[in-house]
C-alpha cells in the first residue's frame, strides 16, 4: 500500500523539499518532472499547484497534499485539516491575502468598495469577505501581475504577500486583511477512514512539525559548579526542565536544555556570568514536543 501525496511545485516547493529533508524525507526531482522520487517507498509523491492540491485531495484523487488554508477555502474542498505547517518561501510566519490600494486612492475602508472593482486569484474568499462586511463590488480573477492592474485597469486589489515590499514598490497601500493562510498538511475522508494511511499522515504530521519547531530551537549544553546550579537553571528555559548530569568532578555538573535560537545571543553573556564553563550550542533537525 503506498500514500499518494500532493507536494507543491512552484514559489513553496523548495521550502516544502527541505522541510521533508529535516523531517528524515529525502526527496528528488528532475527539473521537468512532476513525479518526484523520496527514499520511503510507502509514499507516492506528485508534484502540482498548490491551488489544485484541495481540489484533488478532497476528491480523493490524492491521499494527502500541502497546501493553503487559502486555497482550502477558495475551491471548498471537503478535507480533513491534519496539521498547521506555518513556512512559506521567505518567512517562518503565515502569509496575508490583503486588499490593496494605490497610494493616492480614497477607498481606506471595506465600505469604500461599495460598487468598485477588484482583481485577485482568490475569487470566491474576496467575495465572502465583501459579504461579511455587507458591500456589493465586482470581483474579477487574475492570471497574475495583479499589483500593475491599479489603478488604471481595477480599483483594488486582494493579493497574497508575506513581508510587503513588492506592494510598496508597486506605490500600493494596505487597506485591511483579508485572510491570514498558512501551510497545512491535509488528508481526504477516505484516507482518513483508513487505519494504514491515517497512521501514515499522522507518522508525517509528527516529523514535519517536529522538522519545523527544530529550525526554531537550539541545543545548549554547558559545565556548571553545584554550588552555582540554582542561579544558573533559574535562567534556563527549557521544553520541560533542563538535563543535569553529573561530571567526573563531584562539584560539578554537565546542564543541557533547548530554547529559541533567538534567545541564545543576549542569554550566553548572562550564562557565563552566572558560572558556565564550557558552553556549547549546536543545531537541531527535529523537536519532537
Amino acid at each position: 500500500m503506498r500514500l499518494r501525496l500532493g507536494l507543491p511545485k512552484g514559489s513553496l516547493q523548495q521550502a516544502t523539499f527541505e522541510m521533508l529533508s529535516r523531517a528524515g524525507y529525502h526527496v528528488h526531482v528532475d527539473a521537468r518532472s512532476y513525479y518526484p522520487t523520496v527514499d520511503d517507498a510507502e509514499i507516492e509523491p506528485m508534484l502540482m499547484r498548490a491551488q489544485e492540491i484541495p481540489r484533488y485531495v478532497g476528491a480523493g484523487a490524492l491521499d494527502a497534499g500541502l497546501s493553503g488554508l487559502d486555497w482550502i477555502l477558495e475551491t471548498g474542498s471537503d478535507v480533513i485539516q491534519v496539521c498547521d505547517l506555518v513556512y512559506s518561501k521567505a518567512t517562518r510566519g503565515p502569509a496575508r491575502w490583503v486588499l490593496a490600494v494605490a497610494q493616492e486612492s480614497d477607498i481606506h475602508f471595506a465600505k469604500d468598495l461599495q460598487g468598485k472593482r477588484i482583481a485577485t486569484e482568490v475569487v470566491n474568499v474576496t467575495r465572502q469577505y465583501l459579504a461579511r462586511h455587507g458591500v456589493a463590488a465586482e470581483v474579477e480573477f487574475s492570471w497574475g501581475a495583479t499589483e500593475v492592474k491599479v489603478p488604471e485597469l481595477v480599483d483594488a486589489i486582494v493579493e497574497l504577500t508575506e513581508t510587503g515590499s513588492s506592494l510598496l514598490a508597486n506605490n500600493l497601500r494596505v487597506v485591511d486583511t483579508v485572510l491570514e493562510t498558512n501551510t497545512k498538511l491535509i488528508a481526504s475522508r477516505a484516507a482518513w477512514s483508513d487505519p494504514w494511511k491515517k497512521a501514515k499522515v499522522e507518522t508525517l504530521a509528527i516529523l514535519l512539525q517536529g522538522a519545523l519547531l527544530g529550525e526554531e530551537k537550539v541545543g545548549l549544553k554547558m559545565n556548571v559548579a553545584r554550588a552555582d546550579l540554582e542561579k544558573l537553571l533559574a535562567l534556563l528555559p527549557a521544553l520541560r526542565q533542563p538535563t543535569v548530569s553529573p561530571l567526573t568532578n563531584p562539584d560539578w555538573v554537565a546542564v543541557e536544555t533547548v530554547l529559541d535560537e533567538r534567545a541564545v545571543r543576549d542569554l550566553i553573556p548572562r550564562l557565563r556570568e552566572a558560572g558556565a564553563e564550557g558552553i556549547v550550542e549546536y543545531p537541531l533537525n527535529k523537536v519532537i514536543p
